[in-house]
């Protein structure tokens, strides 16, 4: 039986990884990445119903200390004012309104909720994308399209769940969603990082920093 190639790396070697009742995982043999293939996607529809039933307020207080793991580190690196995009924003951008509070111009992007291709122009001093590489179907596309927005030294932030072993990977709750498809480990976030040559820094364990590299 053949299978797709890693949707990061492209590479056609991957091997099985886990299996639970709902879907099979597999393994990159190259880059590390985790994911799921594509016969288990939810179709489009599906996908939009599964994130139309998340609650996630512009006001909430603990969406927004939630949401501060990246805000944070985010404003040493790149203090405002600054402009960059909230790719994947959901329907409602609370890390966006949090940066503009702060001095920040914050575009939007989001396939579902703010398909705006206007706003998938290069020049951002920065990108964030907060719980939104675990349901990309072509992650290794997205964020090298994502990385060339960037401006030289310009800095693209995710915060993401990362994978540790399989054993803690067989009982995790991130792997429950069923619009969760692909899961990072530091080891594929190093081995995209120099196959890109981004710079790379992890500021939480959930929270990570590529850099498009200044002229």
């Amino acid at each position: 039986m053949s299978h797709a190639p890693c949707p990061l790396c492209g590479h056609s070697d991957t091997e099985p990884y886990h299996a639970d009742q709902r879907r099979s995982y597999r393994l990159c043999a190259r880059c590390g990445f985790v994911h799921v293939p594509p016969a288990f996607h939810l179709a489009s529809e599906a996908e939009r119903a599964e994130y139309d039933r998340h609650q996630n307020a512009v006001d909430d207080p603990g969406y927004r200390t939630f949401l501060g793991r990246l805000a944070a580190p985010l404003s040493e690196r790149v203090p405002p004012p600054a402009t960059g995009l909230d790719f994947g924003c959901g329907p409602g951008p609370a890390l966006a309104a949090m940066l503009r509070e702060a001095g920040y111009t914050v575009a939007l992007y989001d396939p579902f909720y703010a398909p705006d291709d206007a706003a998938l122009a290069p020049g951002y001093d920065f990108i964030t994308a907060t719980e939104v590489v675990e349901h990309l179907a072509r992650p290794g596309a997205e964020l090298r399209r994502l990385a060339g927005l960037l401006r030289p030294g310009g800095w693209l932030g995710i915060m993401t769940k990362l994978v540790i072993d399989r054993e803690r990977f067989a009982g995790w709750h991130y792997i429950r969603d069923p619009t969760h498809i692909g899961f990072f480990s530091r080891e594929a976030f190093a081995w995209w990082a120099v196959a890109e040559g981004l710079g790379l820094e992890l500021a939480r364990d959930d929270v990570i920093f590529l850099r498009r590299p200044p002229l």
